[in-house]
């Protein structure tokens, strides 16, 4: 969350808890807001919705360990989203050709996996093993909120100097998910290996967490 979310969490968090009848001093908020740091304010707003309508744990007040169980779950949902659309563009796609995705942790994932030619080659019988793989280094990143990934997954193609000098013109990547937030990944990410993200700002991952519209490929 970034800080011009404060006043609106906590709001959130106090009128959940007036709901049980309890009241929201200082510190509970500021332990709340310190706790709930690495989330979007609308994930902790559906954890919360979550919570209060699960038949058994709804009964009680939610603690701030209550709502991290929630979003573990939708962390998971999140990771098994991400590896689908890695999976498609292996297959739509290709090695062969450089690929921006519309969300920078799948590019921090597929670098430390080796590459997106060499997640491209794996074995059918290798798959699962990469998909929990992907899966676990992708929620470590989400839960991390701030990380480094590169601008484009190079494909096994010639190198771009290949091309000028020639005078062709490099080879573009193909952008997989949303157009726009792709373009926000390939403009402040790093062009050789892996740089900081939190140098972008908040705004940056603010904008990149917002739902996203109808893939496209380009």
């Amino acid at each position: 969350m970034q800080q011009s979310d404060r006043p609106a969490f906590a709001q959130l968090i106090t009128d959940v808890l007036a709901y049980y009848r309890q009241d929201a001093s200082r510190f509970v908020l500021d332990l709340w807001w310190n706790a709930c740091q690495g989330f979007e304010l609308e994930q902790i707003r559906t954890a919360v919705q979550r919570h209060c309508t699960d038949p058994e744990r709804g009964q009680f007040a939610p603690k701030v360990a209550d709502i991290a169980r929630v979003l573990m779950g939708t962390s998971t949902e999140r990771a098994a989203l991400a590896w689908g659309k890695v999976q498609e563009a292996m297959g739509a796609v290709g090695g062969w050709q450089d690929v921006v995705f519309d969300d920078p942790a799948i590019h921090a994932v597929i670098e430390d996996l080796g590459g997106w030619p060499k997640v491209c080659s794996t074995l059918l019988k290798e798959m699962s093993y990469l998909q929990h793989r992907f899966q676990e280094a992708y929620r470590a990143y989400v839960a991390a909120g701030q990380f480094e990934y590169p601008r484009r997954l190079a494909g096994a193609r010639d190198a771009d100097w290949e091309y000028t000098s020639r005078g062709l013109p490099a080879p573009r990547p193909v952008f997989v998910g949303d157009r726009q937030r792709a373009l926000l990944v390939l403009q402040n990410g790093s062009a050789s290996g892996k740089t900081q993200i939190s140098s972008v700002g908040r705004e940056v991952l603010a904008a990149l967490a917002a739902p996203a519209k109808k893939e496209t490929w380009a």
